[in-house]
Formats: C-alpha cells, sequence, structure tokens
C-alpha cells in the first residue's frame, strides 16, 4: 500500500464537546496524511458539531454528518457507509491516537496479505486529563482469533482497529438492534466476532490508542452490560453450536469480572442485579460464579482494606511525609501539520 492510500476515519459522536477537540487533533496529526474524516454527530445537544465545524474550517478532509440519536453502531455504520476508502478506522470520540497508528496498521495489512480483514493496535487506558493509568494489555493473537474472542474481547475498545471494507460488508457492520433492545455496550465484540468468521487478524505491538477509560461510566449499568454480552453469546451460539464451552467460558469470566467490580464499589443493587440475570439465563455459568468469583472479590476486599490499615500505621509511626509522586505520563498525540 502506498503513502497516498486514502483511509476514510469514522468518529461517532454523542455529546462529545468536552473531548472531540482533542481527538480530532490526534486524527488530523497523523503521519499518513491522506485521510477521510468523517465525524457523525449521533444527536448530540450540546456544541459538538460546532467544535467540529471549526476543525473542519481549517481542515477540508472533515466532513460532517448529522444524524438522530440511534447509538454508536448506527452513528459508526453511518458513517463508513458514507466513506469513499476501502480502508476505514474507527475512533470513539473521547479516545486518542499516537500520531503513526494509521501508518503502522497500513505496513501491517499489507505484509499480512489480503487474507486478513483486520489490523489492531495496543491501547493504553487513559483518565479524563489524558494521562495514562494502565498500559498492562498486551495481545498478540493473529491470523483465525474466534475463539479467542469469545473468551473476551483482547483488542478491547472499538478505536483500535483499521478494517477493510470487505470485512464490513461480511459483518454486515455494527449491530445497531442491541441500541434499540436497550442492551448496548458489547457492539464492539459482536463486529469483531463476525469479522473473525471470515477474515485473519493482525496486530501493530505498540500503544497506538488512548482508550479514555472512567470507572464511573463503565459502571453506570452493568446488568445492561451483562445483557449485552448475552445477546453475543445467543448470535454465535446460532451459528457456532459446537463453540458452546467455549462462549459459556467467556460469558463465566465477563460476569465474573462484573461481580468482582460490583463487589469491589460495593454496589451491591449491581452485584444482585448481574448475579440475578446470570442464574436466571444461564444457571450453571451463575452458580459457577458465586463459587468462584465472590470469595475472590471478597479476598480483595479484605486485602485492600488491610493495606490502607498498614499505610495509616506506617505514616502515624514514623511522620513521615509521603514521597512526591511520579509525574503523570500523558498520551501523546502528534503535531498538526501546517
Amino acid at each position: 500500500m502506498s503513502e497516498e492510500q486514502l483511509v476514510s476515519i469514522v468518529i461517532p459522536a454523542f455529546n462529545g464537546a468536552s473531548t472531540i477537540d482533542e481527538t480530532l487533533r490526534s486524527v488530523r496529526s497523523q503521519s499518513h496524511r491522506a485521510l477521510e474524516i468523517i465525524v457523525v454527530d449521533d444527536g448530540s445537544r450540546d456544541n459538538t458539531a460546532a467544535i467540529v465545524t471549526a476543525h473542519a474550517a481549517v481542515d477540508p478532509r472533515i466532513r460532517l454528518i448529522r444524524i438522530a440519536n440511534g447509538g454508536v453502531a448506527a452513528a459508526r455504520n453511518r458513517g463508513w457507509q458514507e466513506a469513499r476508502s476501502d480502508l476505514i478506522a474507527f475512533v470513539d470520540a473521547d479516545d486518542l491516537w499516537a500520531p503513526d497508528k494509521i501508518a503502522r496498521q497500513l505496513e501491517a495489512m499489507a505484509a499480512a496479505g489480503p487474507q486478513c480483514g483486520l489490523v489492531y493496535c495496543w491501547h493504553a487506558k487513559i483518565d479524563v486529563n489524558s494521562h495514562v493509568t494502565d498500559n498492562r494489555e498486551r495481545p498478540m493473537r493473529e491470523g483465525r482469533v474466534l475463539d479467542h474472542l469469545f473468551r473476551g474481547n483482547f483488542i478491547g475498545n472499538g478505536s483500535a482497529a483499521l478494517v477493510r471494507r470487505q470485512a464490513l460488508l461480511d459483518a454486515n457492520g455494527f449491530e445497531a438492534n442491541l441500541w434499540r433492545a436497550g442492551a448496548q455496550g458489547c457492539e464492539d465484540i459482536l463486529f469483531y466476532a463476525r469479522v473473525a468468521e471470515y477474515h485473519d487478524f493482525a496486530v501493530v505491538p505498540d500503544f497506538l490508542v488512548g482508550y479514555r477509560y472512567l470507572p464511573e461510566n463503565m459502571s453506570s449499568n452493568m446488568r445492561r452490560m451483562l445483557r449485552s454480552w448475552m445477546l453475543v453469546v445467543d448470535e454465535m451460539l446460532v451459528r457456532h453450536p459446537d463453540k458452546h464451552d467455549i462462549l459459556m467460558e467467556g460469558l463465566s469470566s465477563y460476569g465474573g469480572w462484573l461481580t468482582r467490580r460490583a463487589l469491589y464499589l460495593r454496589d451491591m443493587g449491581q452485584f444482585f442485579g448481574v448475579l440475578t440475570l446470570l442464574l436466571q439465563r444461564y444457571p450453571r455459568t451463575g452458580l459457577s460464579v458465586m463459587k468462584r468469583d465472590i470469595p475472590a472479590a471478597g479476598g480483595q476486599l479484605l486485602q485492600r482494606s488491610a493495606r490502607h490499615i498498614y499505610r495509616a500505621l506506617r505514616r502515624f509511626r514514623h511522620r513521615r511525609r509521603a514521597a512526591p509522586a511520579p509525574a503523570p505520563y500523558i498520551f501523546q498525540i502528534g503535531e498538526i501539520a501546517p
């Protein structure tokens, strides 16, 4: 693929005024300059559109499309269907890209060959101020990855993939019915699984995405997130009944993570909501989570409390000031070329 290969970028945005300026700057600063940047404003009620319009006034690569609110999947679908390129990348309106993200993914896709439908990269979790909070996840799964996706979304977010148009067509795009059913949240993993049914995956082993992970948002409706995952399982069981055990393994892992997180946050409403749904829909999986994850969460809480007590006693006994905190590591984006 030549340096002049056009890549279409789709940015779904709903009330993204607080972050989309930085997101657009990270996209506009890509070292690969041949970009078409499509922002789909999904019925925002803030000044998202005005910020995008200001960027478009100085960068003709940007195009704004405004639609009625229909969820992230519908916004992504509108974007890629309007795109001019056969290579399409998605980035959410609060995430960031490193300057060479697209260039390196183009190289990886060319090296992987035409059977590769999707190239992903690693992501670093960032907070509201774009400080990196976690960069431990470093998946290296390539080729046929469907079984790995059934066990869990190792790609982790919707801003890490460069996709061929044919892969989007084969997957029938993103599933907007999750939003309509009030079970949004797992649009990414369902899309990746649908692509993996037909295409190979490749990876760029570097942290090229800053994924804005805000715990208070991710924990707002755990029961809905679990329902969303269950709909993914339901669909895949129909087409891959021989993968039942692997799909149950993934559901158990995800349900267990939600259960432990609810206990960690001391949110008993979410805890009972997740556990009840598991027991209603998949009793054996629910019982497995009760047996495995609830005791584990209790142990983690005890360890956490013990650490807090130990640190308090040390401060009391030694009357020492805490060492200065290290300077925060801010996810780096590039400079916008004139």
